[in-house]
């Protein structure tokens, strides 16, 4: 429904979560199952999944990368077998360390890391914003003066958009550039006509050794032969 090289992420980076499930035995967004919880304990409480659509960040990502940078990351997703424990979660928190993980993915992929961290940097900080206006209580008449009262709000948000949205928070946020969507490239169209030509054939080649198989298997059979014996005698009578 998403494209093509969208779904094939979608699926490789469903493999890296359970990858990561049976490892630590429990699955990642557990923060969010549980911030949903709590707010249900909140009377008048109103939960917002205030985070960019997964298919626009994957498309731009995706767009955002060469042919090989693609291939390279999806070998990497592929081939993901390395050992969790709940001990290299705990050091993950550590703010030197991961602020370290994030040089290295900056450096390996600069333009994954703008698409998938810093837009979204900006897009989580402009949700939060918006969510945390003042509110307006109403007002018995026209004549009477605006009140406002502090918004609360809870934000939950992985550790790693934490310095991004404090540095975006002061600033005059605009979302409609990194929310379209960029044309696929002539590449990622050869890559889709060549995938799409290779399926139909693998399917087309099936289906001929399947109906040859099944015609031979059919003309073997003694009650074939013997139906077609008669068929070829007909006419010499």
């Amino acid at each position: 429904q998403n494209g093509v090289m969208s779904g094939l992420m979608q699926m490789l980076l469903l493999k890296v979560s359970a990858h990561i499930t049976e490892q630590l035995g429990m699955a990642p967004g557990g923060e969010f199952r549980e911030a949903f919880k709590e707010a249900s304990k909140v009377p008048f409480c109103k939960f917002h999944l205030g985070d960019r659509p997964i298919p626009v960040t994957f498309k731009r990502a995706i767009a955002a990368l060469s042919f090989w940078q693609k291939v390279k990351l999806a070998w990497g997703l592929c081939f993901l077998s390395d050992p969790i424990s709940k001990d290299d979660v705990e050091k993950c928190k550590q703010k030197d360390l991961l602020e370290q993980m994030m040089a290295e993915m900056i450096g390996e992929f600069p333009d994954l890391h703008r698409t998938i961290v810093s837009e979204r940097d900006v897009y989580l900080t402009y949700m939060l914003k918006q969510a945390a206006k003042q509110i307006e209580l109403p007002r018995a008449s026209e004549s009477e003066p605006r009140k406002y009262i502090p918004a609360v709000v809870v934000g939950v948000v992985g550790m790693g958009h934490v310095p991004g949205i404090e540095k975006n928070w002061n600033s005059d946020l605009k979302i409609q550039e990194i929310m379209s969507v960029p044309p696929p490239s002539a590449s990622s169209k050869i890559f889709k006509f060549v995938l799409k030509a290779t399926v139909f054939g693998l399917l087309g080649y099936g289906c001929y050794r399947i109906g040859h198989r099944t015609v031979q298997f059919v003309l073997s059979m003694s009650a074939t032969q013997s139906y077609l014996q008669r068929l070829t005698e007909v006419p010499q009578q």
